[in-house]
């Protein structure tokens, strides 16, 4: 590691700004960059061959605007913002890839369903849609979602009593009906 006083040398020795649109003053970016830039998408990416194609890619896309960059920030920091983000599309799109093989892990899903059930659900959703809608709403949230109360009063911007009240309402409107 460098003792401070051969930094200071260091920068001493770097001119101090950037031209945008400069071509050499690109090149000195990429040159006094690329290193810290490549550590920095390593802790995000996982290993040095992603972060290098990420950082490539970052220097890439910043070329293209390079004539465009304002110069309200410091480039290394505008070149690091490029590069995470960079990284950051990256990661999510190794997580789409990895998918087929986390479902072929998993398998086939289950046979279908019963038709005796899906029968029985649709008397249900009839009594559901002749529900009040509130009522209907917090039962659908509670019974079918498995919400609690507090979630469910968060999601309708109600108390958690007017949550309790509604979904025991519907409760004894639906069994008053079934036992007719």
């Amino acid at each position: 590691m460098a003792s401070t006083a051969e930094r200071l040398d260091v920068e001493a020795a770097q001119p101090r700004g950037y031209t945008p649109g400069s071509e050499a003053d690109f090149d000195r970016l990429y040159r006094a960059s690329y290193q810290r830039i490549v550590r920095t998408l390593i802790a995000i990416v996982g290993s040095q061959q992603a972060a290098e194609d990420c950082a490539q890619e970052a220097f890439a896309k910043a070329l293209r605007v390079w004539p465009s960059w304002s110069g309200g920030v410091p480039a290394e920091a505008w070149m690091h913002r490029i590069a995470v983000n960079t990284a950051i599309s990256h990661r999510r799109r190794e997580q789409v890839r990895a998918l087929p093989s986390l479902l072929r892990r998993l398998g086939a899903p289950p046979p279908g369903r019963d038709p005796a059930t899906d029968a029985d659900e649709r008397s249900m959703l009839a009594e559901l849609r002749r529900l009040p809608p509130k009522q209907a709403a917090a039962l659908v949230l509670r019974h079918y979602h498995g919400y609690t109360n507090r979630e469910i009063a968060a999601a309708l911007g109600v108390s958690e009593r007017t949550v309790g009240g509604r979904i025991a309402d519907a409760l004894a409107t639906l069994r008053n009906r079934i036992e007719r």
